[in-house]
């Protein structure tokens, strides 16, 4: 199987492993751009996914997940970066981590990343732009960047949602 396609199923794993333990918390999951059309339809603890929004280079991107909670109050957007094997997911950390303090909505991102594959230092690199809000303006110092692993998400959905 070629790395890509490997990638790609184990990053879908990440997805759903997200989906499984927010529908056991009583998360509703719909597709943005249709619950989008009629809110109204809908109740108030969603996971929504493809959720679009405009890259700091203009383009239209999409994040996996958008958890909406009146009952606990969140509006969280959710990005998963998985890498298995050696490959380039780990060169766009910085690129996702620039777009997670200038270009998503949303005050309070998360980003799920897991896997062996990343480059040494990658996951740390991240984690610590994130501690430090490195490349942070008083514009856009607002934003709460949470990096979980996918055991740490586990963690913090039985600890959030009780």
């Amino acid at each position: 199987m070629a790395k890509g396609k490997s990638a790609n199923i184990t990053g879908n794993q990440l997805e759903k492993a997200v989906q499984t333990v927010l529908l056991g918390k009583g998360f509703e999951i719909e597709m943005y751009r249709k619950w989008e059309k009629n809110p109204e339809n809908y109740g108030k603890e969603l996971l929504l996914k493809n959720v679009p929004f405009r890259t700091i280079y203009g383009h239209k991107g999409n994040t996996e997940f958008l958890l909406l909670s009146e009952k606990y109050g969140l509006r969280i957007r959710i990005e998963c970066k998985w890498q298995q094997s050696a490959g380039s997911v780990d060169e766009k950390l910085p690129y996702l981590y620039l777009n997670t303090i200038e270009a998503m909505p949303e005050k309070d991102i998360m980003i799920l990343i897991d896997g062996d594959g990343f480059k040494s230092g990658a996951k740390e690199w991240l984690r610590n732009a994130v501690k430090e809000k490195l490349y942070t303006t008083e514009e856009n110092n607002d934003t709460t960047v949470l990096v979980f692993s996918l055991a740490e998400f586990f963690t913090w959905a039985n600890n959030t949602f009780n």
